[in-house]
């Protein structure tokens, strides 16, 4: 009963509060919140009880629903992750947003909870489109329903590898649609399911060659980047990787391309969230950057070790996202260096983003140094070459953390152009949410990892961190005329930008005659083969097709004509006509059924 309730109650409430809309602003915000309080109190105990159900849905196809060792923490994670980012909205949204909030985590729950592929193709459904009713909340502005259409249908694409695999697991299983049934299909089958499956987590979580996507979905309110970017949706694909590692490892492939593409989209996105300007953007980026080390626990086989990933992460990035959120409401921007002395303008919101920061650097000893080593340490047992790249891809977080917390806490006599106060609701989360960061790990411990791993990836930490920070300070001199060395080091690097200008430039003049040449000429090729076959179709196909047409059009009038004769308007007519229908109905099941 306490896990039908746990999902149940947030869908209920959330599409009776979506469906009254303006009518319920007023009394949302309290619903909402004293909603989320029942949800994390439900998901306590499920986590405790560690329930299973089961309910028919069509033959051989129920819907099954469990909580085990990794569904127990994620569904408390996303509970808890829930309530904060409620309590947060309560002072800004009405009832429409709170609902799709609530169906949203609704079918988040069934997700994780998921013990069959029905239950997880139908959660997968709803979480798709209730973010893109997120990501698009404000949906005067074009901008904002384009990124939700671009998430979304990125997202839907990848999507179909869950079919994919539904359909692999009927063809090659038993004939049930059981999650745990993965690993023993046939071989063959169990490829396809293995392809499906990575695909469609991988464009879940934003992972190479899907990542773009969640660049645009910062189009939407800060609540909603805290709760798609921490716990829920692109988790969900990170999660799925995980619940289904038996899987990945008995193909021998999967396994492997799952690793490299989490490793190689840790590092790249993490590069890409050293550079950005924008808040939301190097959060973003480094959203990617921190999933691919849950993905590369999952090909890894560290199981433990990127649910540990995944939980430490949940609480940095909704609190760094929320903090976004307050600078963005009370400054009017969320460029870095317009931020400028934010951290100090606004202490209890510098001092709890300080603390995000330096756990999603890997810091020694907040969360992520405890997880991400044990995720590195898994990688380490599965390839000395994908443990240098997650390593290199830890020193970019310290970069890009070091380098938006010290921009942020460096002093500035800059006046902002607007300057509000932070509501006491939107603080709150906040300091629970730091905790969180700062402790979470050391519920997971190092795993399996040796001292002078741990030891080596804290000094990394460090490092990057320190640099970070020299770096900030050294770029304000700059601006401050106070270090010629730096501009010295400036201008080189300017000298090289312009190089690698003129390399870019050299390679899309070549590009371009690539297209001119071979693609172009392959489309006009293409072109007049289609019209040289549509001219024999229009001369020979097109009569023919007509003259079908026309026939059908004559046989549907004069089925029409006769359907109007039996419309006598006696309502005694009408019941024999049913008897005789039901009658034929039942002699057809009588003859087939015997067949």
């Amino acid at each position: 009963m306490v896990l039908w309730l746990l999902v149940a109650v947030p869908v209920m409430v959330g599409v009776a509060l979506a469906v009254a809309g303006r009518r319920a602003d007023r009394l949302a915000p309290a619903v909402a919140v004293g909603t989320g309080t029942v949800v994390l109190a439900l998901a306590l105990w499920a986590a405790m009880a560690r329930p299973a159900v089961s309910a028919p849905l069509l033959d051989r196809l129920p819907v099954g629903l469990a909580v085990d060792g990794l569904s127990a923490v994620m569904v408390v994670t996303v509970a808890a992750v829930l309530m904060a980012v409620l309590v947060f909205s309560a002072s800004e949204f009405g009832a429409r947003f709170f609902g799709l909030v609530l169906l949203f985590a609704g079918a988040m729950l069934v997700t994780v909870t998921a013990t069959t592929m029905t239950a997880l193709l139908m959660s997968w459904e709803v979480m798709g489109a209730t973010s893109y009713a997120l990501i698009g909340f404000w949906w005067r502005d074009e901008n904002r329903v384009a990124s939700g259409g671009v998430a979304f249908l990125t997202t839907r694409t990848a999507d179909l590898g869950l079919y994919l695999a539904a359909g692999a697991l009927l063809a090659g299983g038993s004939g049930g649609l059981a999650l745990a049934d993965l690993p023993g299909i046939g071989s063959g089958w169990r490829d396809v399911a293995a392809a499906g499956l990575v695909v469609a987590a991988l464009g879940k979580s934003a992972q190479l060659p899907f990542s773009f996507w969640l660049s645009r979905a910062m189009a939407g309110p800060s609540p909603v980047s805290a709760l798609l970017h921490s716990a829920t949706m692109v988790a969900a694909g990170a999660y799925l990787l995980l619940r289904v590692q038996p899987l990945l490892s008995a193909t021998g492939w999967a396994a492997v391309v799952v690793a490299w593409v989490g490793a190689v989209t840790a590092l790249v996105l993490g590069a890409v969230a050293v550079v950005q300007r924008d808040l939301k953007q190097l959060l973003a980026a480094s959203t990617c950057s921190q999933v691919g080390f849950m993905v590369l626990a999952a090909g890894a086989g560290g199981v433990a070790a990127g649910t540990g990933q995944l939980v430490a992460h949940a609480a940095t990035k909704s609190l760094l996202f929320l903090c976004a959120g307050v600078w963005l409401t009370a400054l009017g921007t969320k460029d870095l260096h317009e931020l400028r002395g934010a951290g100090r303008r606004y202490p209890v919101v510098g001092i709890s983003f300080g603390i995000g920061a330096l756990a999603l650097a890997g810091v020694p000893p907040l969360s992520i140094w405890f997880t991400k080593d044990a995720v590195l340490s898994s990688a380490l047992h599965s390839s000395a070459a994908l443990y240098a790249v997650g390593l290199a891809a830890a020193a970019m977080s310290g970069l890009y953390a070091g380098r938006a917390l010290f921009l942020l806490w460096s002093p500035s006599d800059r006046e902002f152009d607007v300057e509000r106060r932070v509501p006491r609701l939107q603080q709150w989360p906040l300091p629970v949410l730091a905790a969180g960061a700062a402790v979470l790990g050391v519920v997971f411990g190092l795993g399996d990892s040796r001292w002078w791993e741990a030891v080596l990836s804290a000094a990394l930490a460090l490092v990057a961190v320190g640099l970070a920070a020299v770096a900030t300070r050294g770029a304000a001199d700059v601006v401050d005329g106070r270090s010629p060395v730096l501009s010295a080091w400036l201008h080189l690097d300017a000298l090289a930008h312009k190089g690698v200008v003129a390399l870019t430039v050299a390679l899309a003049g070549w590009l371009a005659r690539f297209d001119d040449r071979v693609v172009d000429g392959g489309v006009r090729v293409a072109s007049g083969l289609g019209g040289a076959v549509a001219r024999v179709a229009d001369a020979r196909v097109d009569w023919s097709v007509d003259r079908f047409v026309q026939w059908v059009a004559g046989v549907t009038r004069g089925l029409g004509r006769s359907a109007r004769r039996p419309q006598t308007g006696q309502l005694h007519h009408y019941y024999a006509q049913a008897v005789v229908a039901l009658a034929v109905l039942a002699l057809l099941v009588v003859v087939f059924g015997r067949g």
